[in-house]
């Protein structure tokens, strides 16, 4: 249902890649590459420092790349019956479980859909789409704020970001490798010499192989945690509610903005999720 992630895994991926560039320009991770080879603990060592740092900086930037991507306007003071109707309900939940308030906010878009992002429970975001507003009724936005703030009283997107940080590890680390024994076959006549543009930019395209295939992991993850924030929505809405919502999704689950692949897992109900 809820597979919001999609932006989070781009970014990382390209904060990954740009870290390593930068690293392999200064020989920063040239411990690990040996003459005879490469050194194995080094290596994982490495990819470790890369893979985490690429998550958490991911996490860190996800809640102003949303804003920026998605043109979020935030609701600072209410306008209309409608944006008051938002606040009060991300105000209550948010109170009733102790956690500092989100923003609220709404992007232009035909699309029935809704969002949450953040590094942390009392820094995040809470979105929904014009075109969600436009076809639901009160108790059925009820029930849509309410699965996304269990989202965030669950902490799903650091719980995300160190499953993330552990993929990420194993990603590098076999990326490396396969780049490696990759430019020694290339150069095996002239004496296999480890290094250059070659390496870098296999090391790159394997990375980005990796990674996307590593994301159907972290997709499963995910498919699992909507179960739990679909319990909490129940929790904080009403049962009544959130199944209303959950009716009315399935029946709208066509209109899907699917123009920017980017940002199709962080949607609600997209069917191109994992072929972003």
């Amino acid at each position: 249902m809820l597979r919001r992630i999609g932006l989070f895994i781009l970014t990382n991926i390209a904060v990954i890649a740009m870290f390593f560039i930068v690293s392999h320009i200064f020989g920063i991770d040239s411990n690990y590459l040996k003459p005879n080879g490469l050194d194995l603990k080094s290596l994982l060592f490495v990819a470790a420092f890369f893979g985490f740092a690429g998550s958490f900086i991911s996490l860190l930037i996800s809640k102003p790349m949303a804003k920026w991507t998605m043109k979020i306007k935030i609701i600072d003071q209410p306008k209309n019956t409608q944006e008051s109707k938002l606040v009060t309900i991300v105000s209550r939940i948010a109170e009733q479980a102790g956690i500092g308030i989100p923003d609220v906010g709404v992007y232009p878009s035909n699309e029935v859909n809704a969002f949450a992002t953040g590094w942390r429970k009392n820094s995040a975001l809470v979105a929904v789409s014009q075109g969600l507003l436009n076809e639901m009724t009160d108790d059925e936005v009820e029930g849509v704020l309410a699965h996304e703030m269990a989202h965030v009283i669950n902490g799903d997107m650091v719980t995300m970001s160190l499953l993330q940080g552990v993929v990420n590890t194993f990603v590098i680390f076999f990326a490396r490798i396969a780049a490696y024994a990759v430019q020694k076959a290339m150069n095996r006549d002239e004496g296999g010499a480890v290094g250059g543009l070659v390496y870098l930019g296999l090391s790159i395209a394997f990375e980005i192989v990796f990674s996307l295939l590593a994301s159907i992991i972290v997709m499963s993850y995910s498919r699992w945690r909507e179960f739990h924030a679909d319990k909490g929505g129940a929790k904080y809405a009403s049962k009544k509610k959130m199944v209303a919502a959950l009716k009315k999704l399935q029946t709208l689950k066509g209109r899907v903005d699917t123009s920017q692949k980017s940002l199709a897992t962080m949607k609600i109900a997209d069917k191109s999720a994992f072929f972003m």
